[in-house]
């Protein structure tokens, strides 16, 4: 197995490697794992793989979880079609963690290119350690023991009817999540808010913060997307152009993701097996 880093920061692309051997050899999965937990995003081209494989080779790393509006594969229970062909509307173009309005967002995701528009699509990871790692030491002490709310229903919900939408709220309650998580395989600190999940902070309000009503809602609501904002850092960056058969891997703990929609009217298919993960603490 090789492995090339792509950026000081984030990424790293695999090669000598085919994914359905690995989710049959222990040992060689082992290997990419421990790189996984390094580089926090890991990219394959070019693999020749089944579907069967796909949701094999995420399995190693746990449970496969399914999607309330996305569904999934009937014939591979938590293979997620991600097929844009006849829409321009996408809801993956904001840095975003996978599944951050779930109680346990995903631990991470296996992604595979089915086919690709000749220029544009490209998807960029962050890592969110660092986002956290270089604040201000001012703005880390400010948010020691602070929570957020995250919710379905401001991202999905949006293009559903008011009946749909309250549905899909009923059915998947908005959660709370520290706004700094602490990532349960490597100890490092992770900046946990994003834009496509997080609404607010529900513990702000409190005398040390607050002096006036200017302080309350538009106060956190500046320190929100401030937070938000680092993900748009190019240094924390990697981003991928994807050729058909490529595959990433990415350790949704401790990344956000962006997928470009610069392609239309060109189709872009991308099958996506999330894996099931931890509540955040």
């Amino acid at each position: 197995m090789k492995i090339r880093p792509i950026t000081p920061a984030i990424g790293a692309e695999i090669s000598s490697v085919h994914l359905g051997e690995a989710a049959r050899d222990a040992g060689l999965f082992a290997q990419i794992k421990a790189a996984l937990l390094q580089y926090k995003v890991l990219f394959f081209r070019r693999q020749d793989i089944t579907r069967a494989e796909h949701v094999a080779f995420a399995g190693r790393f746990g449970a496969l979880e399914t999607h309330p509006v996305a569904g999934s594969d009937p014939d591979h229970p938590g293979l997620v079609r991600i097929y844009r062909s006849d829409n321009p509307h996408s809801y993956e173009n904001n840095y975003h963690c996978d599944g951050l309005w779930r109680p346990n967002p995903a631990m991470g995701a296996v992604l595979r290119c089915i086919e690709c528009p000749e220029i544009g699509g490209d998807t960029i990871w962050v890592n969110m350690v660092k986002a956290y790692e270089e604040l201000p030491e001012e703005v880390k002490r400010k948010l020691d023991g602070l929570r957020a709310r995250a919710s379905i229903e401001q991202s999905f919900g949006a293009v559903m009817t008011p009946e749909a939408r309250a549905k899909l709220a009923q059915d998947h309650p908005a959660v709370e999540h520290p706004v700094v998580r602490t990532h349960p395989e490597t100890g490092e600190k992770v900046l946990f808010v994003g834009a496509g999940f997080t609404t607010h902070f529900t513990n702000y309000s409190t005398p040390a913060n607050v002096r006036h009503g200017i302080d309350k809602a538009p106060g956190a609501a500046l320190l929100l997307n401030y937070l938000i904002s680092r993900a748009t850092i190019p240094e924390y960056q990697v981003r991928w152009s994807w050729q058909q058969g490529d595959v990433a891997v990415w350790d949704n703990r401790s990344t956000q993701h962006y997928a470009l929609n610069d392609y239309w009217p060109a189709p872009r298919k991308m099958e996506r097996a999330g894996i099931i993960g931890d509540i955040p603490c």
